[in-house]
């Protein structure tokens, strides 16, 4: 008996360490194929991708004559944001997780285990920014009106509204930056859909250079990695 349930617990071992390695390579060959790989486009209006090493942003002007952001997400749902903050960098991702861990320190397995389940429920990370200084972790992408458009529409979509058609607060004293604040958002977070495949997706709807698919940050700054997109 003792022996068979060894023979049957290092099989499923196997099979799952394959998966797990199947999984993992799918996700580097599919990062590393590009999508609108020579986007053409009149440089209308900047937009930024940012990173912090794991998780991906989208940055946006907080007021240009497509949206103004701040009526819909308002400085007041921030610690100390005001009109000098210029800019707004928007992400999304699991709403516990956000939470929970403000830092990687702060994180737990069972936080961890939910998140990769796609069982948990989501939301967007919202910070408006003074300025934004572009270096390896955050790129410049100069774009036309029309796609800035497309981009908008997306990140709209990706958050819950109320009866009235607004977005919803989530209403928490945890606030990553001074300039921050959460919302509710659709969909859930899982092994195939990352907060990196989110903003990913935002790229693919402007028309932007991108991935075919991706989970991690890397993929998506390896498209941008020379210095012509911020001219």
């Amino acid at each position: 008996m003792n022996k068979r349930f060894l023979r049957y617990s290092g099989k499923f071992s196997i099979a799952f360490i394959a998966l797990i390695g199947l999984y993992f390579t799918v996700a580097f060959c599919c990062s590393r194929i590009t999508i609108n790989a020579k986007a053409t486009n009149p440089k209308e209006v900047a937009i930024y991708i940012m990173t912090n090493g794991v998780h991906t942003d989208i940055v946006m002007p907080a007021v240009n004559p497509e949206i103004n952001w701040t009526k819909e997400i308002p400085y007041a749902n921030t610690l100390e944001a005001d009109s000098t903050y210029l800019y707004l960098a928007m992400g999304w991702g699991d709403k516990k997780f956000y939470l929970e861990t403000p830092e990687f320190a702060d994180l737990k397995l069972s936080t961890a285990l939910r998140a990769i389940s796609g069982l948990s429920t989501s939301a967007m990370h919202t910070t408006y920014y003074k300025n934004i200084r572009e270096d390896a972790a955050c790129k410049r992408i100069m774009i036309s009106h029309a796609q800035y458009k497309l981009l908008v529409q997306y990140v709209l979509n990706s958050f819950k509204k109320d009866e009235a058609g607004h977005l919803i607060n989530v209403k928490s004293n945890i606030h990553y930056d001074i300039g921050d604040a959460f919302y509710e958002a659709k969909g859930s977070y899982s092994i195939f859909k990352t907060c990196n495949t989110w903003a990913n997706s935002a790229l693919k709807a402007c028309k932007q250079k991108s991935c075919l698919w991706t989970i991690f940050d890397t993929g998506i700054f390896l498209k941008y990695s020379h210095t012509d997109t911020v001219k």
